[in-house]
């Protein structure tokens, strides 16, 4: 199997995570409140995403710009941008759009398609 790609955009009122194939095909899709009720749970989700693959996962971090230090805070436990471990590691990308298959009723994942860009985060 190879690499997943991960784009995971901290909004206002909620997380989006996206997570695509190499083909950028959708593999899933999720909303999630912002304050999760343990300082790991994002990490290890995507951990859990990383192990689930059998290869190190890379995230695309992005977030509205009003709200990116308290959304960090919030999901991370952090005053700044969480940092990497042995599975998963973080990157900030420029927002950029690309067309690919979508998986449909899950809500507005625009926001996270601009972020996450071809090859952006492999």
């Amino acid at each position: 199997m190879s690499p997943w790609k991960a784009t995971m955009h901290l909004g206002r009122s909620a997380v989006h995570l996206l997570l695509t194939d190499e083909e950028n095909h959708e593999i899933l899709k999720a909303r999630l409140p912002l304050r999760p009720t343990h300082l790991r749970a994002a990490t290890t989700v995507l951990e859990g995403l990383a192990l689930w693959s059998s290869h190190p996962l890379t995230v695309a971090l992005g977030a509205d710009a009003a709200s990116a230090p308290t959304c960090a805070a919030w999901i991370f436990g952090l005053d700044r941008w969480p940092e990497d471990t042995a599975l998963v590691r973080f990157t900030l990308l420029a927002a950029r759009r690309a067309r690919r298959r979508t998986i449909a009723g899950v809500g507005d994942f625009r926001q996270l398609r601009l972020v996450h860009r071809d090859g952006g985060a492999s």
